[in-house]
């Protein structure tokens, strides 16, 4: 069954991913790239190439979906599989992301739509002012058919940040909903990971032990400061390529502060926007 990692774009799934990578699918807890590979981003062009399914047309792929996710539960019928997802749970074309029959749980993971605005525009290349609108609107990402990064060729459908963080709430009313704020994995990154890894557990009805010694090399090697000193020294395959220029992405992390670097403007339009959801959450 499916345990999606779901998170409007730029929000903390890298950093989720590379926790769970490194406790999960490694011996020691050291975190590695290669790691990140035991966690695939879905819908991935790859997922539906394999069902023969024609990918140039986003609609044969998103009436598929579940197909998809059938097909990879079948192979793993005694597993776990983690999947990284910005989707939308709206049906699109009256095709539905996913399903309770395919889905373990989900580990929704929000951030302070403000400082969303500075990483998002730093990822894409764009102003501040077009990041914030984005986050406004209901976006759907990819397309790009050159992309060095597979699951950028095929479509996401995104949506907004609030139609976002709502619709995935679904899952609220059968107990598979975990939500983690960026801002409390900074603050309290192991405490924030014991919640995740418990989730985990409580949904696969399993017992788990803390391997403490592995838990402190997942923590102290997955620090932003490490990915950050890892990226500079090995290629991370998951950084854009803009005008055959690779664009940094751990560049910001904790120091990302929309205070020092949202225009008045932008950061009030955000909050009248996003008014109802930012409260719920304390960020207002």
């Amino acid at each position: 069954m499916i345990i999606w990692l779901s998170s409007y774009p730029k929000s903390g799934n890298t950093m989720v991913r590379s926790l769970l990578s490194a406790y999960l699918f490694t011996d020691d807890g050291n975190f590695n790239f290669q790691a990140l590979k035991n966690i695939s981003l879905f819908p991935d062009i790859t997922f539906f190439e394999k069902l023969g399914v024609d990918v140039s047309k986003d609609d044969e792929v998103l009436k598929n979906y579940i197909r998809a996710q059938e097909e990879i539960n079948r192979k793993n019928k005694k597993a776990i599989t983690f999947l990284k997802t910005h989707s939308t749970l709206h049906e699109i074309n009256n095709h539905k992301f996913t399903n309770y029959q395919n889905t373990s749980g989900v580990i929704y993971i929000v951030r302070d739509p403000r400082n969303v605005v500075l990483s998002y525009a730093n990822h894409n290349q764009i102003t501040l002012e077009q990041a914030a609108n984005s986050l406004k609107s209901f976006r759907v990402l990819g397309g790009v058919k050159n992309s060095n990064i597979a699951a950028d060729r095929g479509f996401t459908h995104v949506g907004s940040w609030s139609s976002h963080y709502n619709v995935w709430k679904e899952f609220k009313k059968t107990n598979r909903y975990l939500l983690i704020k960026y801002e409390d994995l900074i603050a309290d990154t192991k405490g924030t990971f014991l919640k995740i890894l418990n989730f985990i557990y409580i949904l696969g009805n399993a017992k788990h032990v803390v391997n403490q010694d592995k838990l402190n090399n997942v923590i102290k090697t997955t620090s932003f400061e490490a990915l950050q000193k890892l990226e500079k020294t090995t290629f991370f395959d998951e950084a854009k390529k803009i005008d055959n220029k690779y664009v940094t992405f751990f560049k910001y992390g904790p120091k990302n502060n929309w205070k020092q670097t949202l225009h008045p403007k932008i950061s009030q339009n955000l909050e009248l926007e996003f008014k109802t959801e930012m409260k719920e959450l304390g960020y207002l």
